[in-house]
């Protein structure tokens, strides 16, 4: 029989497992609220009204004690996606936190409030490792959003991977304020803990206060994403509570999108903290991180992680075994997902062979660590007869001390193919275009520097913080 994804969970514990403010769930009280609802779920796919709770926690557990399988549901959608999403799962239920303000579009699925109370552990087999645990639905940049079907066997795998990257151990106290219907905030950040016997503790809404006031009180790992980081390294240096408290910090993990590397030195500076970084994917879970034993590179994420293997991918189709030249990464490994849930055309073209097409552009250095440059669609731009990352040019932008805030893309140029367009939220008085092109001529190179810059009152940006370029782009 295979082994439980939970073992403390199965065994019991008194000790403390999930807390969320005044919620305080210990082994088994988790085991016997999630067994008792695992009872009465019905076979197929349960949806989960994922808001940031203790009760959406409860309901992904439960329906991975029953074997079904969970579609979290980001409770700021919109009505279309809704309505796809629940076509395209047909959940036969969706479970929701009590008093939770339900959208019109759920009214016809059976409903189900998540109680936390009651309950008896629930003793069965566990369910075969390549059964679906979860479908996550991607953000549908290029057309409706595609359900990842994520089984047992990527869930453990990657986040035993963690387990030797980071020693993530019992001992560990998790602290985050991520939502909880992606893979960073539910996987890495809820069932994590869970998987390794340890405690999590959820913020609700992020601050640098709770931040602080965990760390503080005993909790030795903090998850973020950069916007996250970014307010931190604001006030690191200037707030003593906070320095303090980020400094008895085992680990800082940031990920979901590339941390500017002046937000890396801030924090280091104030604190003597290194931030870790890390890779992964809806599709792919995680794949690279830097270790919590090894070196620490600012602007890369890490190698790959055990039993990931990772290669890069040239335009013709070649391997790229050049060092710092660029390439798609593909990877391969019982991290992945088994197939996007109806869509066997598009699983088919997500492959080549048996690896994944990421569709993340990158380089590797001489020890293999690999630093992103961008995505292939919107963030390699092919200017001058050069690829150019808009990464490494963000990052130059962002030690500009008129910049706020910055994403780079491409768009059409005769002379060039594509010219280089700076969206810029200053800090103030906004630097003259020229200044900034100057800027980045000086740190990068003459062919780097942007063509045209354009000033904004704030980049949009997605749930996990990711700038959403396309947006830019209309």
């Amino acid at each position: 029989m295979p082994d439980p994804l939970f073992p403390t969970l199965v065994a019991g514990a008194a000790k403390e497992a999930l807390r969320f403010g005044d919620h305080v769930l210990t082994y088994d009280e988790l085991a016997a609220v999630a067994g008792g609802l695992a009872r009465e779920l019905p076979p197929g796919r349960v949806a989960v009204w994922a808001t940031p709770t203790v009760h959406t926690s409860v309901a992904v557990v439960a329906a991975l004690l029953a074997g079904v399988p969970a579609v979290p549901l980001n409770p700021k959608i919109g009505e279309r996606e809704l309505a796809h999403i629940l076509a395209d799962s047909e959940p036969a239920l969706v479970l929701a936190e009590p008093g939770a303000d339900l959208p019109a579009g759920l009214a016809a699925l059976p409903h189900r409030d998540i109680s936390l109370s009651g309950g008896k552990a629930l003793v069965a087999d566990e369910p075969d490792p390549e059964s679906p645990a979860l479908i996550v639905y991607t953000s549908g940049t290029t057309g409706p959003p595609k359900g990842v079907v994520l089984p047992r066997r990527a869930l453990a795998t990657t986040l035993d991977a963690l387990e030797d990257a980071w020693g993530w151990t019992a001992d560990d106290v998790l602290v985050h304020a991520l939502p909880l219907f992606h893979v960073h905030g539910l996987i890495l950040g809820i069932l994590g803990p869970l998987r390794r016997g340890g405690s999590v503790r959820h913020l609700g809404r992020f601050s640098t206060e709770g931040v602080a006031r965990e760390l503080a009180a005993g909790a030795t790992m903090l998850f973020g994403v950069p916007t996250m980081y970014h307010r931190i390294a604001g006030e690191v240096g200037s707030d003593a509570a906070l320095a303090d408290a980020l400094k008895r910090a085992r680990l800082l993990v940031s990920g979901s999108a590339a941390l500017p590397v002046c937000d890396h030195q801030l924090i280091t500076a104030a604190t003597g903290q290194q931030v870790v970084e890390r890779y992964g994917m809806t599709e792919t879970l995680m794949n690279t991180s830097v270790r919590a034993d090894g070196e620490h590179k600012p602007g890369t994420v890490g190698v790959p992680l055990r039993g990931v293997e990772l290669r890069l991918v040239g335009d013709a189709g070649e391997v790229v075994e050049d060092v710092e030249t660029v390439g798609e990464i593909q990877v391969r490994g019982p991290n992945l997902f088994t197939e996007y849930l109806n869509r066997p055309d598009a699983t088919a073209a997500a492959f080549d062979g048996g690896w994944f097409r990421t569709g993340d552009m990158a380089t590797r250095d001489t020890d293999g660590y690999v630093k992103i440059v961008g995505r292939k669609a919107t963030d390699l731009i092919k200017s001058g007869g050069y690829k150019i990352g808009a990464g490494e040019i963000e990052n130059a932008l962002l030690e500009h001390p008129g910049v706020a805030e910055a994403a780079v893309t491409g768009e059409p140029d005769d002379d060039l193919g594509e010219r280089i367009v700076a969206w810029i939220v200053p800090s103030g008085e906004p630097p003259a275009a020229d200044e900034l092109a100057d800027h980045v001529a000086k740190l990068l190179a003459p062919h780097k520097r942007p063509r045209v810059v354009r000033y904004l009152d704030a980049l949009p940006r997605n749930d996990m913080g990711k700038v959403m370029k396309r947006a830019l782009g209309a």
